[in-house]
């Protein structure tokens, strides 16, 4: 399972990710909006953990440039604000999954994160080809 955090909080990214690399999935871990654009032009992710609010970037920039060149990954929302709190996000980003506090304990984010993570039939269908 590939995986981008995109988490400006480099303790709590950090944490994040060791959580997520104890359950076999690889990792790339960037702090602002303007790097994750750039790690989705040089890899494929299954799953992308994305603060709400980002500095150098938009989140939802991210988020839609993750629909247009990787339709088949899925976003885990995070944040520590009440933006989207009426559960408007999923209607703004299509390949939201999922959306939830910062807080949220680390192996819990972890769990979502590898639910939605699984190889998906479209996944195996472009691998092979």
């Amino acid at each position: 399972m590939q995986v981008l955090i995109v988490q400006g909080n480099v303790q709590l990214g950090a944490l994040w990710q060791s959580h997520l690399e104890r359950l076999g999935a690889q990792v790339v871990y960037v702090r602002t909006g303007a790097a994750a654009l750039a790690a989705l032009e040089k890899g494929c992710f299954d799953v992308i953990v994305l603060d709400l609010v980002l500095d150098g970037g938009s989140a939802l920039a991210v988020a839609d440039m993750a629909q247009f060149r990787q339709p088949q990954t899925n976003v885990v929302f995070v944040t520590d604000t009440t933006f989207f709190s009426d559960g408007s996000i999923f209607g703004y980003s299509a390949n939201a999954r999922a959306f939830i506090q910062t807080a949220t304990p680390p192996k819990d984010l972890a769990a979502i994160v590898h639910h939605y993570g699984g190889v998906s039939a479209d996944r195996v269908a472009l691998t092979d080809r």
